[in-house]
């Protein structure tokens, strides 16, 4: 008797798990990476309208720029969002892998912050200019400078620019290199400094108060990508949750949540 009430059991369990599958059957799960901070948070937005139409997005959270790539390209993640084209450039390149963007999703702006001045024309000769120590954003901020007019660079200027790559410095500026996350805390001691959004966001700065220059919301740098596999670029799922996450509702919840700080990059 016990061991045929197993056998009816065991036979019973494909049906069963045939039914909670068709229960899902119109739930689509993905699998997105996205650093703590904004880019988190608005991702969980996404996830929010993403619910409202069929697809169930897990948000992975990251406390570092290396693993979310990492987990993508090995299929832990579907998608990740949490990085500008050129640092998925320089993923691909140095690992040998073929992660792709599929659409645009915040613009992160880096900006020239002075607690002194009120304009670029304001910046005295010989000022001191503090701007990040790691080569990544140090080089953006170079560029950010030339862009600005102070400085001019070689033609070739990249992500591997240097100091050593100004050409031109009329007003004799100064420059300072600091941690990244420290530079806020510099303006106080320099004339300017060159802050990238997150750490302007962490430590309080207000960029319609300090914030003297900006990037364009077109520079290579500011614009936040989401990113795929090369090979599921044209998932129709992924190019939903893309479709999603550009919509005017995601739009305006970076609006009002970030007045400014961190905007729509679509």
């Amino acid at each position: 008797m016990f061991k045929k009430n197993i056998v009816k059991l065991l036979s019973a369990l494909p049906f069963v798990l045939a039914l909670a599958a068709c229960g899902d059957k119109d739930t689509q799960v993905i699998k997105v990476g996205a650093t703590a901070g904004p880019h988190a948070e608005v991702v969980e937005a996404v996830a929010e309208e993403a619910a409202k139409q069929g697809i169930d997005v897990e948000v992975v959270v990251f406390s570092d720029y290396i693993t979310p790539n990492a987990a993508l390209a090995d299929g832990s993640l579907d998608l990740n969002s949490y990085q500008h084209q050129p640092f998925l450039d320089n993923f691909n390149n140095n690992n040998d892998k073929q992660l792709s963007s599929i659409g645009r999703s915040i613009l992160m702006r880096m900006g020239i912050y002075s607690s002194k001045y009120q304009s670029i024309a304001d910046i005295p000769d010989n000022a001191r200019i503090s701007i990040p120590n790691d080569p990544t954003n140090g080089s953006r901020a170079l560029i950010l400078l030339a862009d600005a007019n102070l400085i001019t660079l070689k033609p070739d200027a990249d992500s591997k620019t240097t100091v050593y790559d100004i050409v031109e410095n009329p007003k004799n500026l100064e420059f300072v290199e600091v941690e990244a996350a420290q530079l806020p805390r510099t303006l106080d001691d320099v004339d300017a400094s060159v802050i990238t959004m997150n750490y302007v966001m962490s430590s309080g700065l207000n960029p319609a108060e300090q914030g003297i220059y900006l990037e364009s919301k077109d520079a290579k740098f500011a614009v936040m990508v989401i990113a795929a596999r090369a090979e599921d670029k044209d998932n129709e799922t992924y190019k939903k949750f893309v479709e999603i996450f550009q919509s005017e509702e995601v739009r305006n919840f970076i609006d009002e949540t970030y007045k400014g700080t961190i905007e729509a990059a679509f």
